[in-house]
């Protein structure tokens, strides 16, 4: 009796130990888990970069107020742009159709999704996202919050449902806490991730071109071909779309690349016909680096856009705009000119952009 009796408090001690033993484990789990609120949420303030001159040129950056910018934000938006579990079979990230290297663009004509299909359009380039007003060729999403959002889901891109992606991420070991750190919880969404990846894209900023240093800082010189190049890009009125500083004026218009457009841009989505054949005007910043060019890509050299400016615009292609009124054989460049044009545009590139650690993986 005393033997069974002694049998049967050692198992009950056993069995008070084990339960003893899972409640620590879940008091040390609950203990280290980020939303515990105990744990203060203090991001840091993150500090946008870029020359004194460009408030007084070009007006102070859109940070929209529900989306400002932390250290802990920016750098989860890095890490989460070369990210490839956003991608439906996890081969690719943002940064496939975005190469630093390449101002942030693609060199292909169209872009390949992860089944190998393509786009109908070419990438356009990441840049100075703080002064942009409309997002993608067509203009369809007016925060960089909502461009952000698209590329996962498309199909032909990333071709991933969101709430595959949400429960990959939150299933990884590092990014609840680096939610948390963030943007105060560690329960992750599509919101949240497009957030952070906004305010990544908008750190990317350019302004320290040789352009820059003549036009601005007063710092540079150019050589007489790029100062003729200078002359005639506001003599043929180039300005009017590609204004000084930001060198886009973020409107949609029709340029004038087809007489009946195959694609018909802003009014896909407006489904208004003064809209059909409107396209955003790129920026020019870093413009040598992102062939090819246009919305189709269709033009691999810069050489090839000034010449079609010089004399190829259709002039009967509906809702032309009326700057590439302008823009007939009457009033064609020589080639000397047009060789000009790109010599000036090519002191847009900004190699400190290009080269810059800040802007690369981790």
């Amino acid at each position: 009796m005393f033997k069974f009796g002694f049998e049967s408090y050692n198992i009950e001690m056993r069995k008070i130990y084990c339960v003893l033993s899972v409640f620590m484990v879940v008091a040390v789990v609950y203990s280290c888990h980020p939303d515990k609120k105990s744990i203060p949420y203090n991001p840091t303030p993150y500090t946008l970069q870029y020359p004194s001159f460009v408030d007084d040129a070009f007006g102070t950056p859109n940070l929209p107020a529900d989306n400002q910018l932390t250290k802990e934000g920016v750098a989860l938006g890095r890490k989460l742009f070369f990210e490839k579990m956003l991608s439906g079979d996890g081969s690719m990230s943002c940064a496939r159709c975005h190469e630093p290297a390449n101002a942030f663009d693609d060199t292909a004509r169209f872009s390949h999704g992860i089944t190998g299909a393509l786009g109908s359009r070419n990438a356009m380039a990441i840049v100075n996202m703080p002064w942009a007003t409309t997002f993608f060729w067509d203009g369809r999403s007016s925060t960089l919050e909502g461009q952000a959002h698209d590329p996962v889901s498309n199909p032909v891109e990333m071709n991933s449902k969101w709430t595959d992606v949400v429960n990959k991420l939150q299933s990884n070991g590092d990014y609840p806490a680096l939610f948390y750190s963030a943007f105060g919880t560690s329960v992750i969404d599509s919101t949240l991730v497009t957030k952070a990846i906004a305010q990544f894209e908008r750190t990317l900023v350019s302004f320290n071109s040789a352009y820059d240093k003549y036009a601005f800082l007063r710092t540079g010189t150019f050589t007489s071909r790029q100062a003729n190049g200078y002359e005639l890009f506001q003599i043929f009125k180039c300005t009017k779309c590609h204004t000084y500083g930001l060198f886009t004026d973020n409107t949609l218009r029709n340029n004038g690349l087809d007489l009946v457009p195959a694609d018909s841009g802003l009014a896909k989505f407006t489904h208004m016909p003064g809209d059909y054949g409107k396209f955003k005007v790129p920026t020019l910043r870093n413009i040598a680096m992102t062939a090819p060019y246009m919305h189709d890509g269709r033009f691999k050299t810069l050489a090839e856009v000034v010449s079609f400016y010089s004399k190829s615009v259709r002039q009967g292609s509906p809702n032309l705009d009326s700057n590439m009124q302008s823009f007939t054989a009457a009033h064609a460049m020589s080639t000397q000119q047009q060789a000009d044009i790109v010599a000036f545009l090519e002191t847009l590139t900004d190699s400190t952009f290009l080269s810059n650690p800040e802007f690369r993986r981790l």
